[in-house]
């Protein structure tokens, strides 16, 4: 496939090509992005060819109705040969501290079931007492800093020997960063898809039903704790039109109680 850097590749690359490889992923003709983004295909033609430069404004135009991801807006601009527009703030930085707060009151509120913060790579950057929990038994080379919540899932030292339905849940996770890959083009992300995808998988893994079939209205990570059974249906939460690198990155991914077995056995546990 090919790739879509943002960089000093991006920019040598120019601002045409890089639209034009945005828009086939799409699947958009040139006439209806034309139409979406009040322009002609004549225009969008030019563009995509080098023959017209194209606007700021333009660029973040097209770049908006073509579903962009903020830091590729980023490189775009800079293959136009523009300042980027979205600012990327560590979010340690105090400027961030309402949105840090408010993520870690949010997830502190979800106890005592598990939720966490996560960044484009899944590396882990806050989680709360539910998540906590289940680390048990994982070894201590996976706690080390930076945490990352792919890794700690299936990594053979990891959650993987806990989880029941192994094969579901990986194939669940290994097609969710595949989407990803596809729609941001971040090589860390290939990288880390590369290693997790090799990691073997026990013979002992199934994709069965439990012992008491439960009507699950999504696909759970069935996942042993002490003697118990836990089951989990993941949803993932990210902002509306962010306005930073940083915040459009992350996710705030929360496992919600599959049946009320788990539920009972939380609140125990965590009361």
């Amino acid at each position: 496939m090919t790739a879509l850097m943002s960089g000093s590749a991006s920019t040598a690359q120019g601002v045409g090509p890089l639209l034009r490889a945005w828009r086939e992923r799409r699947r958009v003709s040139q006439l209806e992005l034309a139409l979406r983004a009040d322009s002609s295909a004549r225009h969008i033609s030019f563009v995509e060819t080098g023959r017209s430069r194209p606007s700021e404004e333009m660029v973040l135009r097209l770049a908006a109705h073509l579903d962009v991801p903020v830091r590729e807006r980023n490189a775009l601009l800079l293959a136009a040969g523009y300042a980027p527009h979205y600012p990327e703030t560590p979010l340690d930085d105090p400027a961030l501290d309402a949105l840090r707060e408010g993520m870690e009151r949010l997830i502190r509120g979800y106890e005592p079931y598990p939720a966490l913060v996560v960044d484009a790579t899944y590396r882990v950057l806050a989680a709360n007492r539910g998540i906590s929990m289940l680390m048990d038994g994982v070894a201590e080379h996976l706690l080390e800093p930076p945490l990352n919540a792919i890794r700690l899932t299936l990594h053979p030292e990891g959650l993987a020997p806990r989880i029941s339905n192994l094969r579901e849940w990986r194939g669940h996770l290994l097609a969710q960063m595949e989407r990803q890959i596809a729609l941001h083009r971040s090589e860390p992300l290939r990288a880390l898809y590369e290693e997790v995808a090799a990691y073997p998988v026990p013979d002992t893994a199934q994709g069965g039903e439990p012992a008491e079939p439960v009507p699950y209205f999504a696909l759970p990570m069935r996942i042993e704790h002490e003697g118990h059974t836990l089951s989990f249906i993941s949803s993932i939460s990210t902002f509306n039109t962010p306005m930073d690198v940083t915040v459009a990155e992350l996710a705030i991914e929360t496992l919600l109680p599959a049946d009320p077995a788990t539920v009972k056995y939380l609140h125990t546990l965590l009361s």
